[in-house]
């Protein structure tokens, strides 16, 4: 497996080179943000680890170059901690974030999550998701069910993109509450359950197969099943 790690922070780009060859990774690095979007279109690299801030393309333009070629999947590591980055990052293609410092271990599990996900799970050749007949434009935020327009609030689009970049991932409450309202999560606040059932009532009740499911004791998931 070739992973590819951009990062213009020497001690953190060694760091993480050095735990992941020792994982049995192969691992090339980028300093900037120029080589990194150039060794991430052209080189074949199973995952890359992505940071933000990075000198000639910051992160994000490392990224949408990248989605609109390829569905590697992208593990972004930065020090930007807030919840309104962290959802920035993911819709706009990152399949997941990991906020700096943080602790090799977890590093490795997320890298190996990620991998055993493949870039299937990813989004594939541009700025468009699909989930059965489930389409979404993340740029014009528009999204459509058996080609049919759905009408949804701003929320309700960014609620239904984080279900669907992980799809067939269970999503809690206090997951959603924190990277769709930026809110710490109040078990006597229903505002999840009631866009849930808003957004299910525009893109799942009108439509078969039921895409939006509820996962009991645990959250919600988007995903089609038999």
């Amino acid at each position: 497996m070739r992973v590819l790690v951009i990062e213009d922070e020497a001690k953190i780009a060694d760091y993480v080179k050095r735990g992941l060859s020792e994982a049995g990774y192969t691992v090339d690095v980028a300093r900037d943000g120029i080589e990194g979007r150039y060794l991430a279109l052209e080189g074949d690299y199973q995952l890359v680890v992505l940071d933000i801030m990075l000198p000639g393309i910051d992160g994000f333009g490392v990224l949408a170059a990248l989605r609109e070629k390829r569905g590697t999947p992208v593990l972004m590591l930065t020090a930007r901690d807030r919840v309104e980055d962290r959802v920035q990052g993911l819709q706009a293609g990152a399949d997941d974030y990991l906020v700096k410092p943080f602790a090799f271990s977890e590093l490795l599990a997320r890298v190996g999550a990620l991998l055993r996900r493949g870039p299937a799970a990813t989004e594939t050749a541009n700025t468009r998701m699909a989930v059965s007949d489930l389409e979404m434009d993340l740029l014009s935020r528009k999204a459509w069910r058996a080609g049919q327009r759905l009408d949804l609030t701003a929320k309700e689009f960014s609620l239904l993109a984080l279900l669907a970049r992980r799809k067939g991932q269970i999503l809690s409450r206090t997951t959603i509450a924190e990277q769709v309202w930026d809110m710490n999560f109040d078990s006597d606040t229903n505002v999840v359950e009631v866009a849930v059932r808003r957004l299910r009532s525009k893109m799942d009740d009108p439509f078969k197969p039921k895409l939006l499911h509820n996962v009991r004791g645990m959250g919600y998931v988007l995903e089609e099943r038999a």
